[in-house]
């Protein structure tokens, strides 16, 4: 493959910080390289070196004659005046847009439609605009105009879950032709590792390259680190646990990294469990009770829009669950709802008496008044010690936990980051000792390692968790379950995770709404309403018609075919498990594995006729 852009032995300082030093590296047609590290680590100016938009104090860039490069930055340079039209398109002539797929493929991925209906229309103006729509129409312009080299940073900050799949399954399509190359700054790990074939990891100074995305990455680095013999104590830090997480996840995650599977099961065989589930379970019933907050045929409005149409949803001590939509379907107004903040048309809200609420919302003005105290005070303030996974933590080990160390803990609020910010309105949240967490985007902002962190914090953190995210890989590694809203005032029980929610969004939106199976299981004797479990939910579209009702005997048979259906699925989780076990011990084998795969695809293919079977069941008992 020709090297598209090179650069050799480049060294840069910004202020007293080396942000390069001596780096070398090259950007081939065909890469497609995502690139990670702390915030502020120099991610931004690796790429615009790359891009030629900043010099570098010593050292050489070079770039292929007649090669093209294409920026996506994250400050804003649409011209307001401009329409939609030109701003995307260009002086290019409709026969010549509309009758290139690529092209209406970005119109329909990002804007909606060729006619781009989500952003007002190809004849509105860019001003007036919203921030995530002019960065989707920056977006939507770059890959239009498919330069060689397409350099992104943050590509997926303001797309939902649909809109980031959209865009993986684009790049990977468009951007593996040997006379073009794709360089992006990402801290979405499932997009990462979708899309790139490399990974550069910036850290003091120096870029280290790995193959593969993201879960090749963590094989690889705790491979080097096994390789350096590092010692016990380094062997038990995050990336372990990290590694102990991809490796027990989906089977797609694991199959990818080349690296030696024996010398991974090395490095987490004394790995404990990343959550005790049982544990944490009786912690949260102990300190919630029975009751927790129940949503009773509530309604939400806003002006003539409603946003929650009749939802009854009882959440359980312990639930963790994950919930994923579309733009503006209500997400953030189901939490609010869930603590109160928003009043209901209708229905009511029941919460138990030993509730206590903690919610993370996308504003960070509450620091505000905190401008002139120093990040420990700030935590202090809430309370100095707190109860982590059964044992005493204080502020400061908690803060340092979250990537405030020792010296940052003394920096004045003021002089954050956003990033910083987020993080510090985390521990003050976590300080507080709720037991019902509520988290609205909490990777807003947040680089991987501070990720990785929090989600290692939340592994042992025992009470009902909610969170709202399109960051697909926070959702499977916290959440025992998801549902979705898709702008029809109802919730939706996702059995098969996003997978199935993408399927919803790619097909006709079924008129069900349905409980969850633990919910739906103990249901039988309540008229079909979701009682306990997990999260029950349930709601009716404003104009979705109305079948026939189930007669009592309908609905009793029902209620048998999804226990039945819930007992298979159990037994084809062990199976499946079992399953990944063989293969990763039979690894050199290769007719074994390929075996094994062809019994993994049955089982797969088992367990969606099993949850399609189900979802049918769930219809029958729609009031």
């Amino acid at each position: 493959m020709a090297v598209l852009i090179s650069v050799e032995r480049a060294a840069l300082a910004l202020g007293t910080a080396q942000v390069l030093d001596g780096v070398s590296l090259g950007v081939s047609g065909g890469d497609r390289i995502g690139i990670v590290g702390r915030n502020g680590g120099g991610k931004t100016t690796l790429l615009r070196v790359i891009a030629g938009e900043r010099d570098v104090d010593s050292g050489r860039v070079a770039r292929l004659g007649g090669a093209t490069v294409g920026v996506l930055t994250q400050d804003d340079s649409l011209d307001p005046a401009a329409t939609i039209r030109e701003a995307v398109l260009g002086d290019r002539p409709e026969h010549v847009w509309a009758g290139d797929a690529r092209v209406r493929d970005v119109l329909t991925g990002l804007l909606g439609g060729i006619d781009a209906p989500a952003v007002g229309g190809l004849d509105s103006t860019v001003a007036g605009k919203s921030g995530g729509e002019r960065r989707r129409l920056g977006l939507a312009k770059l890959l239009v105009d498919d330069p060689d080299v397409l350099l992104l940073d943050e590509p997926t900050n303001h797309l939902d879950v649909e809109g980031v799949a959209w865009l993986a399954e684009h790049l990977v399509q468009h951007r593996s032709r040997p006379d073009n190359a794709l360089v992006a700054i990402t801290h979405d790990r499932w997009f990462l590792d979708a899309v790139a074939t490399r990974t550069w990891e910036v850290v003091d100074g120096e870029v280290n390259g790995f193959d593969g995305g993201y879960a090749a990455y963590v094989l690889a680095k705790a491979e080097r680190e096994r390789m350096a013999r590092v010692t016990a104590e380094r062997r038990n830090n995050l990336l372990r646990k990290e590694l102990a997480w991809l490796r027990r996840g989906a089977p797609a995650r694991t199959s990818k990294p080349k690296f030696r599977i024996d010398a991974a099961n090395a490095l987490i065989e004394d790995v404990p469990p990343l959550r005790d589930d049982v544990e944490l379970m009786a912690f949260a019933t102990s300190r919630l009770g029975k009751d927790v907050i129940d949503l009773l045929d509530a309604s939400v409005a806003v002006g003539d829009r409603v946003l929650l149409d009749r939802i009854t949803w009882h959440l359980a001590p312990g639930a963790r669950i994950g919930i994923v939509g579309v733009n503006g379907s209500g997400k953030s107004t189901l939490l609010r709802a869930l603590a109160g903040e928003v009043p209901l048309a209708s229905g009511k809200r029941k919460q138990g008496v030993t509730v206590r609420i903690g919610h993370l919302t996308q504003e960070v003005r509450e620091l505000d008044r905190l401008a002139d105290a120093r990040v420990i005070e700030a935590v202090e303030e809430v309370r100095k010690v707190t109860v982590l996974a059964g044992k005493e933590v204080t502020a400061s080990s908690l803060a340092k936990r979250l990537g405030f160390p020792g010296p940052r803990q003394q920096t004045r609020v003021r002089d954050l980051s956003g990033g910083e910010r987020r993080r510090l309105q985390v521990l003050r949240i976590l300080m507080d000792e709720p037991n019902v967490l509520l988290l609205d985007e909490p990777t807003n902002d947040l680089d991987i390692e501070t990720l990785t962190a929090l989600e290692d914090v939340l592994d042992g953190w025992a009470g009902t968790l909610l969170v709202v995210s399109h960051d697909r890989y926070l959702l499977e590694r916290i959440a025992d379950e998801q549902v979705a809203l898709l702008g029809d005032g109802r919730v939706r029980q996702l059995p098969g995770g996003v997978e199935e929610y993408l399927r919803l969004r790619a097909t006709v939106t079924p008129s069900y709404a349905v409980s969850s199976p633990a919910a739906s299981a103990a249901a039988s004797g309540a008229g079909g309403e979701s009682q306990g479990g997990g999260a029950g939910t349930s709601g009716q579209a404003p104009a979705a018609p109305q079948g026939p009702v189930a007669s009592p005997a309908e609905q009793r048979e029902a209620r048998k075919v999804m226990a039945r259906v819930e007992k298979q699925l159990a037994r084809l989780a062990q199976r499946e498990e079992r399953i990944h076990t063989a293969m990763a011990e039979q690894a050199a084998d290769h007719a074994a594995v390929l075996e094994l795969n062809a019994e993994l695809r049955e089982v797969v293919d088992e367990r969606e006729s099993l949850e399609l079977e189900w979802l049918q069941a769930a219809d029958v008992l729609e009031p």
